[in-house]
This record gives C-alpha cells, structure tokens and sequence, in this order.
C-alpha cells in the first residue's frame, strides 16, 4: 500500500461514521497531511451542515499549514452551491497545494467541476486512488444519482430448512427464526439506511414497529404497500416514533410494475437506500423485476414443518459468517 492509498483508507474509515444521518448526501471522509503526518480529519456532517473537508479543514489547529499540506478526500469536492457553499472554493481559499481523490463524483451538479476548479487554481490533483473501494463505499449515492432509485437491500430470516413464516400464527405476533444478536444486527441496518418497506401482510401478521429500538440510531422512514387501505391506524407502524408512507391504489397502478413505481416514487422523496424487510409477496415483487442491490439472509438453526417458502434468488454471494448460532449470507445483484 503506498502513502496516498494510506491516507485515503483512513479516509474511508472515518467516512463511515456518518452511515444514516448524511442522506441524501454521501457519506465523505477527509484527511490533511503535512510532512507525513494527519493534522485535520472531517466526515460529512448530518445532512445540511458542514461537507468532510469542512470539517476536516476547521479541525486543524495551526491553519498555517494548510499551505504547505495534502488533503485527501473519498469523492471529488463539490464545486456548487447547494445547503453549503463549494468545498473546492475552500480548498482554495486556504491555498491547500495538493488535492487527492479516491473517487470522481458524477453527479451532475459535480461531475468533474469541483477538480477543473481546483486544476484552475493552480493546485495539484490526484484522481482514482482506490477508485472501486471509494465507488463501492458511496455506493447508496452512486446508485440514487445514475439509477435515479435508491440503494435497494433486501432482508429476510429463513430456518434451516428454508421457511420464512409457519403455515399458521397468532396474529399481531411476530414468529422469530433468529436470535436477539441477530435481532440486534438488524436494527442497526435500520439506523444505517435511510428507509424501511414492508408490505400489508407484515403489518396485519407481526404488528412490526419498524424503528431502531434496540440500536442508537434514527429511526428510518417507513414504507408500506397498502393496496386498499386495510390498515387500521392503532398498527404500530402508524406510532410518532418515525414518519410512515402509505403506498395504496391512488399513488401507484397495481396492475403494472409496482417495484418500479415504487423505485421512481421513493427517488422523488430523495430517499438513498431503503431495506425491503416485507414477506415474500413484496420481497419477490422486487425480485422478478430485478430491482434490488443487496441480500441480506438470515439462516437459523430452527425448523418448521410446513408454510411459506423462502423466495429464490440469483446473484453472488459476498459475503458469509455466523452470528452465534445464526447464519449470515449476503449476496449482490449481479
């Protein structure tokens, strides 16, 4: 690893800790070096405050430096106004000499403007250090501006011998295949993302609250698909804790494809990313049209006898591990 991909890991890792309170922007980390050493680290602040290198420029204590240092940035700076003014024009403004970027940022407003910005301005411009890792980290942003639909994950808990719900339950009762780590886990997905989507038969079924309970988080915004209003306003999904969309008959056409009217609805609300928890009619909804970007599956060590199969999907498995006696598959939409 040389010194640029050093830094612009560290950059990536302090990125993260904006993961669901930056949507619809993404989540940016920003380093500045001086003689080989970090002297001013930012991430993106919570939407409509301050972008990475904001942060990371205000942190360094001898502002005297900044002349004489490189900033390292995931994602090309933005060179428009938006609920903040241009980070490339601060980058210039303090006269930071070198400028390194993981990633370029093709959104529209962006696309190449911030970095001949910075070029006109004399400064010295390092694009592609790790490319794909900084593309793949920003990949809800990517996917809501190329795509014009938001990160799609989908998530589902299935036994061991491949059922997602029994034949029979008590309604307003949820039935648990997993453990409470696993339970745990989820919530902070949840937290991570900026919406949830469950379709009417989870509501009427496991009167779900759908918020970030047993996580530090935010509660994300839930989507249900109610065709024809079925939904009785004491279901928890209907609860203050967080603001809940109703899909029914008189925002979408039932007959055509839902998933993407739903996809084009959730991109005109600026939602990012979204976790389809639903069962298998709304899970396979997304499913037959190909619309989804992740799986997240859960295996547990549990059985039913009979009742709802687990849906079927194609793609590669990413990754595989164990959360105790649970097990963990995560697949990407090839």
């Amino acid at each position: 690893m040389n010194t640029h991909e050093f830094y612009i890991n560290r950059c990536l890792q302090i990125a993260k800790n904006g993961l669901g309170s930056t949507q619809p922007n993404p989540m940016v980390g920003s380093v500045i070096v001086h003689n080989n050493q970090i002297i001013g680290e930012g991430f993106t602040s919570k939407y409509g405050s301050h972008h990475a290198e904001v942060n990371a420029i205000a942190s360094v204590k001898d502002k005297t430096l900044l002349n004489q240092s490189t900033i390292y940035v995931t994602l090309e700076p933005c060179a428009h106004y938006g609920k903040t003014p241009p980070c490339s024009d601060l980058i210039i403004q303090h006269k930071i000499p070198n400028v390194v970027i993981g990633c370029i940022d093709d959104y529209k407003e962006v696309a190449g403007k911030g970095i001949k910005k910075l070029k006109d301005a004399g400064i010295h411009v390092t694009v592609g250090v790790l490319a794909n890792v900084c593309k793949l980290h920003h990949k809800r942003f990517f996917t809501f501006h190329n795509k014009k639909r938001p990160y799609i994950i989908l998530k589902w808990a299935q036994t061991a011998n491949g059922f997602i719900a029994p034949e029979t339950k008590t309604e307003n009762k949820p039935v648990w295949i997993t453990n409470k780590t696993s339970r745990q886990l989820v919530h902070k997905w949840r937290a991570e993302e900026q919406a949830i989507l469950v379709g009417t038969n989870t509501v009427l079924h496991d009167n779900p609250s759908l918020t970030t309970r047993d996580w530090t988080g935010s509660n994300p915004t839930r989507i249900v698909i109610d065709k024809t209003n079925k939904l009785s306003k004491n279901h928890s999904v209907f609860n203050n804790d967080a603001n809940t969309i109703i899909i029914n008959e008189s925002v979408v056409d039932f007959s055509k494809n839902l998933a993407s009217q739903i996809c084009t609805m959730l991109y005109k609300n600026n939602i990012t990313s979204v976790i389809i928890e639903g069962g298998l009619k709304t899970l396979q909804t997304f499913i037959d049209e190909q619309l989804w970007d992740e799986a997240r599956v859960f295996i547990g060590n549990t059985t039913f006898n009979n009742g709802t199969k687990a849906p079927k999907i194609t793609g590669s498995l990413l990754q595989q591990e164990y959360i105790k006696n649970d097990q963990l598959k995560i697949y990407t939409n090839d």
